[in-house]
């Protein structure tokens, strides 16, 4: 067995055969200007309470943002929403771009679409190496039947057709 433990670039690729699903988490930022990114780092943490997880780099420039808010919206993406992923993902000075947000709790950002949404009270903070792991405590969440956009190797990928 040929182990690369030290190499992150061989740890990322290693991390990449684990396929997730596809996040845009939105906030406010301390003016009350709206703040939104791709993330895949999101996970159930608890039924009771109901807590979820994701985590940010600290590198990331809506860092400040995110570590800062009480408040924030995870959206579980859809099959047919890759380019709001690609929009969230991208350096764009604005992200909500085309997108009509609705206001949700505390005022959060809300997309129209959606595969599921959680709206989250910051709970707790976690250092996580060179991340911030953030677990929100759900306060109203909401979901649809619609297949989910999957991300696996650096790449967007296909749910297999149920045999």
């Amino acid at each position: 067995m040929d182990m690369r433990r030290k190499d992150p670039k061989e740890f990322r690729n290693a991390l990449g055969q684990f396929a997730t699903g596809v996040t845009v988490i939105t906030s406010l930022d301390k003016d009350g200007n709206k703040v939104g990114m791709t993330a895949n780092s999101f996970s159930s943490v608890s039924l009771d309470p109901m807590l979820v997880l994701w985590s940010i780099a600290k590198t990331s420039g809506n860092f400040e943002a995110f570590n800062q808010t009480d408040h924030f919206a995870i959206h579980v993406l859809n099959a047919e929403q890759q380019q709001v992923s690609n929009q969230f993902a991208s350096k764009a000075a604005d992200r909500f771009e085309g997108i009509d947000c609705t206001l949700g709790h505390a005022g959060l950002p809300l997309l129209p679409d959606y595969g599921a949404v959680f709206q989250c009270d910051t709970e707790a903070r976690y250092e996580g190496g060179d991340h911030i792991i953030l677990v929100g405590r759900v306060m109203d969440f909401d979901y649809k039947s619609h297949a989910p956009l999957i991300f696996h190797a650096g790449r967007y990928a296909d749910l297999p057709a149920a045999q």
